[in-house]
């Protein structure tokens, strides 16, 4: 191919505006153009004028796009539903794919891109910005390599609390399934905090573009908001090479927790805290300390490293098969674990300055959560009176 890359957005309303962020205020590279834009709702784009002044097309969906064009690049931005058959349909028409997170909605649909990738030689990204930071990376290496010693247990949480206009923001958050009947499972785990939970498959993956996967996993499910899915959820996983993972996250909460984890190896222990510093620690039993970095650092090298991989023929560190891991993490619990409401004296509403219903949260919860992950406990087994034994999902029956 040439040293030009040509790109079709997919998606520019939303997180979409990120990647257009990205494209048009770049000022160190001249090796990609936009030529195409596919956005049904425009109104979201930011910076669509911008756009359409740089006579780029706008289209209405891909089909249209391939019909009059075609690029060597889709990013795409699109709600999870969309995901599987805008991918598909990208690399049958010869294109490299950066898809952002997650990989899909379902096993099946993972399946079949890993299967319509292979059949090419085309390239597809998945754009959990962790697993293409430095710093991520650098761990991931010293994991493979052994010099942190055989992986013990893992523990992550984030609390992100999310208000009334966070549901309501379009017409598939926290469902299911759309009103076409598309999967969605739109939750806490798979959406907004899908990237820490794919983070402790990823950094376990034996190999430099794989995860780790899950063998079974039990799971604690609850709801705050008036929606189908969860919004809370505590996990427990064992992967298919007996590691531990705990994994606890809410949109429910009063309290903003940034993601914490803590990652427990033989030779060492790996802490970072987002709401204390910015840094990956790793402490040896011998007392060294190596810092890793900030993960959030630099959040478009999945955009640059994806185009450096087209353009050398190599592979990305997250591909769909790296990917994969989540979803079927996340179709395990949906299909086992049952959701319960929280109780409604635990329900407190939010208003804003004139008195209007903004939000809820659920009292005390915040520090519910954050007990459990510092004794690596679920909710149930704390005691606390809304909690309800999780439902256990073994992947080794299948």
């Amino acid at each position: 191919m040439s040293e030009l890359i040509t790109v079709v957005l997919v998606g520019v309303g939303g997180y979409g505006n990120f990647y257009v962020n990205a494209l048009l205020d770049c000022k160190t590279r001249e090796d990609y153009r936009i030529i195409g834009i596919v956005e049904p709702n425009p109104a979201g784009c930011l910076r669509l004028k911008e756009l359409l002044s740089k006579n780029i097309p706008l289209y209405n969906s891909l089909e249209d796009f391939y019909t009059e064009s075609h690029a060597d690049l889709a990013i795409i931005s699109s709600p999870i539903q969309f995901h599987a058959r805008q991918i598909v349909t990208a690399v049958t028409k010869n294109t490299h794919v950066l898809c952002e997170k997650p990989l899909c909605a379902t096993v099946q649909e993972g399946k079949e891109i890993i299967a319509v990738k292979k059949s090419t030689d085309k390239l597809v990204s998945v754009g959990y910005q962790w697993s293409f930071s430095e710093a991520i990376l650098e761990l991931k290496k010293d994991i493979i390599s052994g010099r942190l010693g055989r992986p013990l247990r893992l523990k992550t949480i984030v609390l992100w609390p999310r208000d009334f206009a966070y549901y309501r923001r379009n017409t598939w958050a926290g469902k299911i399934k759309d009103a076409q009947g598309n999967w969605v499972l739109d939750s806490v785990v798979n959406n907004a905090t899908a990237h820490f939970l794919h983070n402790m498959f990823f950094v376990l993956g034996q190999n430099y573009g794989e995860s780790a996967l899950p063998s079974i996993v039990t799971a604690e499910l609850y709801r705050a908001n008036e929606i189908e899915n969860y919004d809370t959820a505590a996990l427990r996983i064992q992967t298919t090479d007996g590691t531990e993972l705990l994994y606890y996250a809410s949109h429910a909460t009063l309290k903003k927790l940034e993601p914490v984890f803590c990652f427990e190896f033989e030779e060492a222990v790996v802490n970072y805290n987002q709401n204390l510093g910015k840094n990956i620690v790793a402490t040896f039993k011998n007392g060294e300390k190596r810092v890793y970095g900030d993960p959030f650092a630099r959040r478009d090298n999945k955009i640059w490293m994806t185009m450096e991989a087209i353009k050398a023929g190599k592979d990305v560190p997250c591909g769909p098969e790296a990917a994969l891991a989540q979803v079927i993490c996340v179709n395990g619990i949906q299909e086992v674990g049952a959701i319960f409401s929280f109780p409604d004296e635990f329900i407190r509403v939010q208003t804003d300055e004139l008195g209007e219903k903004t939000g809820l949260y659920v009292a005390g919860l915040d520090q519910v959560l954050t007990e459990c992950y510092e004794q690596w406990k679920l909710p149930s087994e704390t005691g606390v009176t809304w909690a309800r034994e999780g439902k256990t999902k073994n992947f080794l029956e299948e």
